[in-house]
């Protein structure tokens, strides 16, 4: 079934038109008479400096400096160059009848004033934004060896949480911009996931489902970010505040992050190349201190004793039919391996003053720590091209990306798991003629697991094509267009080789096979109008959106195959279940402006305004504004405060609020849906009818002060937010009674998001020495507000009013009867039977406190860089999955604190296989006992570089480089990986070392 989206998309042909035509009468316009003007930029030290940016002042007109630190450029005697580039002071330098400039650059302690910032539909700088917005460079990314480029901004920013729920390459992480917005966190139908856009182009940015278990939805599924190169961003901005977000509307409610790739440089150059190649490889950085053998055995044994029963083969194989002396490390066995890691990056750029180019391919490889072929390859390509005509007036932008992964796993999600549960005398893995042992079917070998093996291929192309025309100096004309296209595919492999042998006669082979196609365009058609009048600036933006987006899945499960050759050949399965087939589509029209004005460059006010359409809403409500206004005013300029210079040197104070909105939800939820009987001739109803329902609104408001002292050689940011989310879109639950289970609606329900973030950076150069400090500290808290009803709703027994929405609702754990040995909980209402009622204490899972502290040192041609992340936060403590005394080794901490005889004051329940030890032991795992401080400090990256000295054989620059990643974490959470407590694999600690050149 199709939605009809003509009033949406059938509006795009007339503004396009308007917009071609006006191009067509301003295209031909006489540019005056100028002289070409040449020149070279060097530091202090005369060594050239590459991509320093040359413009003449109030023009649109300029190039920027080749790998020589040459340029050139068309100027008039009446013309001023501007010369500026990152971490040196800016300079302005009449042309008159000058034609060769030699120009030396002095470094500046800071540069504020200096860094472009992408804003999203325009760029602003640290000084003058108005808005909250974090970024992140090339620097900082390229050189990690990643998967994902969010996993590289883990502790890098303010406000931003990022979580990396497994080792395993491919799964997406988890990513929050100041907390959770919206109730709905699942998969498939989460309200809170980030807008991503991509060199102007929005993707969704919602993971791909999968089958195997190692990236499975409950790990997150597949990143469709996987497909990108890290080597190929310039930079990752994230826009988190009202003033920030809405110009994006209804898809700014839960932050934006822009990636922006690299570009070609202008100016007359030589054709360069760059190349960086690396290889490295991971380890589990840690594994638990599980019994020993002789302790297994003992315990087991104690447990018999403690029940008064005694062993039986079907109940106690590892104490009757196993070797006692046995001992198997199954955590080294299982997931002990090590994961190489190999990465080449290869690019050229080059062309003319006019037209340039950017071209680079990449490869990476990683292998797995389990055991058997396992591996995740990813081949990228990108191409970007510029052109601008020589009157500077039309400009051309083309970027273009392909990337295709393939990832070879297995379907195991409880693999690591096994590894910590499996009784160290355990028997063997294999016979002696190299077949799985399964010792007389008395376990379950865990290297069958092995066979379900998963394949998933996946392919993005992202494309981009923006077109500007400089109508007058003032008046620029800008079409920004955008496909995307992305293609899924994942066959999960259960062959008849994974079952016992005894087993085989009544088992039955399958595989599984996932499908997912999206794509969609955008056009965005813009007028932009900067105009200057003494003091008093104007920067001012109009523009439309029209994007459509189609989406398709396709999941095929064949059965009875009669040859593990012919697994995954559906026309070989004995039977084909189509377990879903579907096709959507979405259409989305908007039109936005914003007005930025600044008098004197001491007070600055951003208006932003948006008026969307979805095609997600009813008739009656699929159109819906948002708009935000944001200030900022720098005290330091003003005449009262140069006193407090050179101490005080910068001091602005900034200000935003507005609102942005919602649609994540499903399409078609508006109407009444039917499906198709199996075997066809019919029709059953699959949803019920809401037209009434309408957008989520998140309402935010930020404070914020920033200083700088001693020539802002030290910076100091303060920020304070409030984001209020309210009209939650939800499944609303009905009685069973109506034949569905939820009608989509929208709850009265609000909330809110509140927190401090505070940033301080440094910059010290002395020579040859340099040293830059930053560091990021977020205090976030999340509550729901008001929920009206929410008593005699089904979300009573999740959320609480006033409470995070991150919270567990627990028995209140009192200790270890010292006569039973039993773990002992208040029975709140003393009726003697353990419900929910009892569940009075409320934990909170949310994170209190996050952030990080990089340093970077440099001597010469030496560099030294690392990051320390650090987060605040209670958890799950981990604990055996099994009963204690059953089959399954516990930690040696827990053997050694256990109860043993009546009055022990102990803090480990007794070792029983008793029904009364396992109803008490599955409650303690629903109470405040096993929860505790996971909070932790980690080593998150380590770079080590050096410069060789190859000016004299024509390189431009080589550098040696070692990089480490999750090298030491310092926590009391005794399991795997504190970042993400459980028993999936943890993110692994890797080392690697490269090279980079460039000639």
């Amino acid at each position: 079934m199709k939605n009809k989206t003509t009033r949406l998309t059938g509006a795009a042909l007339p503004g396009l038109l308007c917009l071609l035509m006006s191009l067509s009468a301003f295209w031909a316009s006489a540019s005056p008479l100028q002289n070409q003007v040449t020149g070279r930029v060097t530091d202090t030290n005369d060594n050239p400096i590459p991509g320093v940016s040359i413009s003449l002042k109030n023009t649109n007109t300029g190039t920027q400096t080749d790998m020589d630190g040459s340029f050139e450029l068309e100027a008039s005697p009446q013309d001023t160059l501007r010369i500026s580039y990152i971490g040196f002071k800016t300079l302005l330098l009449p042309v008159g009848n000058q034609t060769s400039f030699t120009i030396q650059l002095q470094q500046d302690i800071t540069d504020l004033g200096e860094v472009t910032i992408n804003a999203g539909y325009y760029n602003t700088t640290r000084r003058e934004q108005t808005g909250s917005i974090a970024r992140v460079t090339a620097e900082e990314i390229e050189r990690q060896p990643v998967t994902n480029p969010l996993a590289a901004l883990q502790g890098r920013m303010a406000g931003v949480s990022i979580v990396q729920r497994s080792g395993v390459p491919g799964n997406a992480p988890s990513i929050q911009i100041r907390g959770q917005n919206s109730l709905r966190s699942g998969f498939g139908n989460s309200g809170n996931l980030p807008l991503y856009i991509i060199d102007g182009v929005p993707i969704d940015s919602a993971p791909l489902n999968s089958s195997s278990g190692l990236t499975s939805p409950n790990l997150g599924g597949i990143d469709p970010l996987n497909t990108l190169n890290p080597a190929n961003i310039e930079s990752i901005e994230v826009l988190k505040d009202a003033d920030a977000t809405a110009i994006y509307g209804s898809r700014g409610a839960n932050g934006v992050i822009l990636i922006t790739t690299k570009q070609g440089t202008g100016g007359k150059q030589k054709t360069r190349f760059n190349a960086q190649i690396y290889t490295g490889a991971g380890v589990v950085p840690r594994k638990l201190d599980l019994v020993t053998t002789a302790d297994y055995i003992s315990l087991r044994q104690e447990a018999f004793a403690n029940d008064g029963t005694t062993p039986t083969e079907s109940n106690s194989p590892d104490l009757l039919l196993w070797d006692p002396d046995r001992y198997t490390d199954w955590q080294e066995t299982l997931f002990g391996g090590t994961a190489e890691t190999t990465g080449v990056n290869l690019g050229v750029s080059g062309g003319s003053e006019r037209t340039y180019y950017n071209l680079g391919v990449g490869y990476q490889r990683e292998t797995s720590v389990f055991p058997g072929d396992f591996k995740y390859t990813k081949l990228t390509a990108n191409l970007s091209l510029n052109h601008r005509s020589s009157d500077e007036r039309f400009k051309l932008q083309l970027s273009t990306s392909f990337g295709s992964d393939n990832n070879r796993q297995f379907d195991g999600s409880s693999f690591v798991s096994t590894a910590l549960s499996l009784a160290p005398n355990a028997p063997a893995l294999y016979t002696d003629d190299g077949e799985l042992n399964w010792e007389d079917s008395s376990w379950s070998n865990p290297l069958a697991t092995l066979y379900r093996e998963s394949e998933a291929r996946v392919q993005q192309l992202i494309s981009n094509l923006s077109l500007n025309y400089a109508i007058t100096p003032q008046l620029e004309a800008r079409l920004n267009t955008g496909y995307t296209l992305l293609t899924s595919e994942e066959v999960t492999q259960q062959p008849i080789r994974f079952y016992n042998p005894a087993l085989w006669a009544n088992a039955r082979s399958r595989s599984i096979h996932l499908s997912a196609g999206r794509q969609s365009w955008i056009v965005e058609p813009q007028l932009n109008y900067r105009n200057t009048w003494g003091k008093f600036n104007l920067d001012a933006l109009l523009g439309s959106t029209f994007q459509h987006r189609q989406g398709s899945t396709l999941n095929i499960v064949g059965i009875g195959y009669s040859n593990d050759q012919l697994l995954g050949n559906l026309a070989a399965a004995e039977q084909v279940v189509v377990a879903d087939n579907s096709t959507s589509e979405y259409a989305y029209a908007a039109a936005f402006g914003r007005i930025g004005l600044n008098y004197a460059r001491k007070y600055y006010l951003n208006l932003t305004g948006r008026r969307d359409g979805s095609s997600r809403f009813g008739p009656s409500r699929r159109f819906a504004s948002f708009g935000a206004v944001g200030g900022a005013w720098i005290l330091s300029e003003e005449s009262w405060m140069q006193g407090l210079k050179p101490f005080l040197s910068f001091t602005k104070l900034r200000g935003s609020y507005g609102s942005a909105g919602s649609d994540q939800i499903g399409d078609y939820g508006y109407l009444d849906t039917y499906s198709a009987t199996p075997g066809g001739g019919g029709l059953y109803p699959t949803q019920l009818t809401n037209p009434i329902y309408s957008w989520e609104r998140n309402r935010k408001l930020e404070l914020a002060l920033e200083l700088g002292f001693l020539k802002d050689q030290l910076r100091l940011n303060t920020s304070w937010y409030r984001n209020r989310s309210s009209n939650q879109l939800v499944g609303y639950n009905l009685p069973a009674i109506t034949g569905f289970t939820s009608v989509q609606a929208n709850l009265d329900a609000t909330v809110e998001n509140t927190g401090w973030e505070f940033e301080a950076s440094t910059n010290l150069n002395s020579g040859r020495f340099s040293w830059q400090a930053s560091l990021n500290v977020s205090i976030p808290q999340n509550r729901l507000v008001s929920f009206p009803g929410i008593e005699e709703s089904s979300y009573a027994n999740t959320y609480k009013v006033g409470e995070s929405l991150n919270i567990q609702f627990l028995y209140d754990h009192t200790g270890v009867d010292p006569e039973t040995g039993l773990y002992t909980f208040v029975d709140v209402n003393e009726d003697g039977v353990y419900n929910f009622d009892d569940r009075v204490v409320v934990k909170d899972l949310t994170r209190t406190l996050f952030g990080g502290f990089r340093n970077q040192f440099s001597y010469g041609r030496v560099s030294l860089d690392f990051l320390w992340e650090f987060v605040v936060q209670d958890g799950q403590q981990y604990y055996s999955s099994g009963v204690p005394g059953r089959l399954g080794p516990i930690l040696q901490e827990d053997y050694e604190r256990r109860w043993q005889s009546p009055g022990d004051m102990a803090s480990f329940q007794k070792l029983s296989q008793g029904l009364d030890a396992l109803r008490t032991y599955f409650r303690f795992q629903t109470s405040d006992g096993i929860y505790t401080n996971t909070s932790f400090l980690r080593l998150r990256t380590l770079g080590l570089s050096y410069e060789l000295p190859t000016e004299k054989l024509g390189i431009n620059s080589c550098i040696l480089f070692l990089q480490g990643q999750n090298l030491v974490t310092f926590t009391d959470y005794r399991g795997l990986d504190p970042q993400s407590p459980g028993t999936t694999l943890p993110a692994l600690r890797t080392l690697t070392a490269g090279l980079k050149l460039n000639f």
